[in-house]
């Protein structure tokens, strides 16, 4: 990780052009390890569950930690499992016909659910298309997000109702959305007040395939020349639908921030209470104006990258088995366990509570109307627009000739 006080005071460091020059000198391996973040990663619980010791890595977030609840722990454990359980559901419904199509995010959710819960209402999230676990802590409905997989809306949701963008399929596009709305909260003065309940700070999401699209890179160039108050959430889970990282770049996508001028940190993507303190971390830092921050958590895509994809053609089942083992559900159960956060009645009621979620997800979608065709215009720009009003009122009228050759 580099040290946010080094860059955030506006001075590179005086080792860091050296450092630059000799990471892209390094030849990329071909024996690239994606089962193992390295000594840098910040984690506080391992694959079985257990607490780790305060290391170099994590003692910056370890103050955070510390300071959660088992009421926090028991949160955050229901989530992890109503999301997972949500997605399993978006899943079937696809194979039975009823979506057009589906991206899992199986094996993401601790990613997603640690950096959701970091978010401040005031604050605004922008998505890729596999973040159900942030819009589930957002408070979108599930049913939302299965509508526009289905077909039946233009994506399913008023995103200022929960402060979360509308997804985004164009890889990569919503990091300059993210990066001119941050701009945007600078300008109306809701950053670096001192109030902690008017400062606000934005989060983009995307995958490690996003990070070689020319929209990411300008997004960084101009969060990092603006200070923008964004972070940046890299969700590295070694696949670009079949590209392996070592493909994609030659380091780290968490070391790329030091370039653009501002701090980066690997954090375990399974562990929900590190993504959670890294990622609370970086987001006090956008809203008291220091500027932004990449996440990169480093994860695994267990599933397909989505629905139309078939995994098992380009990549080898022991790899999907050694992360299997890296479990963030199993993973955190283990935790509340050996600590006292839960008994297993609690378990049992958030097993039974995610079956409800399922069964009402399933029954609302088949339930789903057709599509109320005039929505197609709203939400285009922020208030009215002449030529959006005319174009609506022509649709109208040509929808109303149908109905007068009917009557003849």
């Amino acid at each position: 990780m580099s040290d946010p006080s080094e860059v955030r005071q506006g001075g590179m460091p005086s080792d860091l052009r050296h450092t630059m020059h000799h990471e892209t000198s390094v030849q990329p391996s071909m024996e690239h390890d994606i089962t193992d973040g390295g000594p840098e990663m910040v984690q506080f619980v391992d694959g079985d569950g257990n607490r780790l010791e305060t290391n170099e890595a994590n003692a910056p977030y370890a103050r955070i930690v510390e300071e959660m609840t088992s009421e926090d722990a028991q949160s955050m454990y229901r989530d992890l499992v109503l999301v997972r359980r949500m997605d399993a559901e978006g899943h079937a419904l696809q194979r039975q016909g009823e979506l057009g199509l589906w991206p899992s995010l199986l094996g993401q959710e601790a990613a997603q659910v640690g950096a959701g819960r970091a978010l401040k209402p005031q604050d605004y999230a922008f998505p890729g298309y596999r973040e159900h676990g942030v819009a589930w802590c957002r408070g979108v409905d599930p049913v939302n997000l299965l509508g526009m997989f289905r077909g039946v809306n233009h994506g399913g949701w008023n995103s200022n109702e929960n402060n979360f963008h509308l997804y985004t399929i164009v890889i990569g596009n919503q990091m300059l959305h993210a990066t001119g709305y941050a701009m945007g909260m600078q300008r109306d003065g809701v950053v670096g007040t001192g109030d902690p309940e008017k400062d606000a700070a934005v989060m983009a999401f995307t995958g490690d395939g996003g990070t070689a699209q020319g929209d990411y890179n300008e997004a960084m160039v101009f969060a990092s020349v603006a200070n923008a108050p964004l972070v940046f959430f890299v969700q590295n889970n070694q696949w670009a639908i079949s590209e392996p990282n070592y493909k994609q770049f030659r380091i780290p996508p968490y070391q790329r921030a030091r370039g653009f001028g501002f701090p980066g940190v690997r954090v375990d993507g399974n562990d929900v209470l590190a993504v959670y303190a890294v990622t609370k971390a970086a987001l006090d830092a956008a809203r008291a104006g220091q500027g932004p921050t990449l996440i990169e958590a480093f994860t695994y895509r267990m599933g397909a990258h989505t629905t139309s994809d078939d995994p098992t053609k380009y990549r080898i089942a022991s790899e999907v088995d050694i992360w299997r083992e890296k479990d963030p559900i199993k993973r955190m159960r283990g935790f509340m366990e050996a600590n006292g956060h839960a008994d297993p009645e609690f378990f049992a009621q958030v097993d039974a509570e995610a079956d409800e979620l399922a069964a009402r997800i399933r029954r609302e979608c088949q339930q789903m109307p057709d599509p109320a065709p005039l929505t197609m215009f709203d939400n285009v720009y922020a208030g009215d627009h002449p030529v959006v009003a005319a174009e609506r009122e022509e649709f109208i009228a040509y929808q109303a000739s149908f109905v007068e050759e009917g009557a003849n």
